[in-house]
């Protein structure tokens, strides 16, 4: 593993590189919650996940740490910087398997909606070496576009899901 900076909650609006992507859901923050904490659901709406693993005992809150392996051989070792029930969860790299990686952070912002909730999801990157930048520079479109049907993907499986 290669170590990432140990970037802070500001890091997620101040990144060289940052992806929005935006959704509404059906359901309840408290059920968006309940998908969000369920390493099994990942892999069903984010692809690139092949397997999530948390390393930290619950309760889950700030500080609490997981493993997640993504497709390429990529993995990731993560520790939460927010974790408001129903409203926030944020975490960033500590360490990953690829050294292009400087710095990474995910934010997952919830608004309750007369319909269920809406869901704002921000992915914040800082590339490492010349390689990365470039990869990232060159496949930024692509990246926007995918990160944005992993929450189309989202909706499809709370859908699912939460079916009555």
């Amino acid at each position: 593993m290669h170590p990432c900076e140990r970037v802070g909650l500001d890091f997620i609006d101040t990144a060289p590189y940052r992806f929005v992507s935006a959704v509404e859901l059906a359901i309840t923050p408290e059920q968006l919650f309940e998908v969000l904490a369920d390493e099994t659901s990942w892999p069903h709406w984010a692809s690139v996940i092949t397997n999530v693993t948390w390393t930290s005992p619950e309760p889950r809150g700030v500080g609490t740490t997981r493993t997640v392996e993504m497709r390429g051989g990529i993995t990731g070792d993560e520790v939460f910087l927010a974790w408001d029930p129903f409203t926030r969860m944020a975490f960033r790299f500590d360490a990953a398997t690829t050294r292009s990686i400087a710095a990474f952070a995910e934010d997952y912002r919830v608004v309750a909606t007369e319909q269920g909730c809406h869901l704002t999801w921000v992915m914040a990157l800082k590339p490492n070496g010349i390689a990365g930048r470039f990869g990232l520079f060159t496949g930024r479109p692509v990246m926007g576009w995918m990160f944005q049907r992993f929450l189309h993907n989202l909706r499809r499986y709370t859908d699912e899901r939460f079916a009555v």
